[in-house]
C-alpha cells in the first residue's frame, strides 16, 4: 500500500505517491533533506496497482520509496538514471511536456 494525492490545477494531474511507512517522515543525509509531508502526499491509502494506474495519468509525478519507485521504473515511467537517494530512500520526479 502506498499514500497518493492527485492534484488538478491550471490543466495539469501533479500525482504524488509515497510508500506506506514514509508518510510524515523528514528524511536527511546532511546535502539534501526530504520531507514527506503529510500535506503533499497524504491523500489516500491504495494499493500499488491504482497509484501506478494515476501514475500514468500524470502530468507531474513525484514519488518518493522502495516500492513506488521500483513500480514506476517497470511500468517505464521512470528512468533508473533518473532516481535519486536520500538516506538510502529512493526519490523521483517525472514531468510529461506537452508540444
Amino acid at each position: 500500500m502506498v499514500y497518493m494525492r492527485v492534484i488538478d490545477v491550471q490543466g495539469e494531474r501533479i500525482v504524488a505517491i509515497c510508500d506506506e511507512e514514509l508518510l510524515g517522515k523528514r528524511i536527511s543525509d546532511g546535502r539534501i533533506t526530504l520531507i514527506v509531508s503529510q500535506s503533499f502526499y497524504g491523500g489516500s491509502l491504495v494499493p500499488l496497482s491504482v497509484a501506478i494506474r494515476e501514475a500514468k495519468a500524470a502530468t507531474i509525478l513525484n514519488i518518493v520509496g522502495e516500492n513506488i519507485v521500483n513500480a514506476a521504473i517497470r511500468e517505464g515511467l521512470i528512468h533508473p538514471d533518473a532516481v535519486i537517494r536520500v538516506k538510502g530512500v529512493p526519490h523521483a520526479q517525472a514531468i510529461k511536456v506537452k508540444y
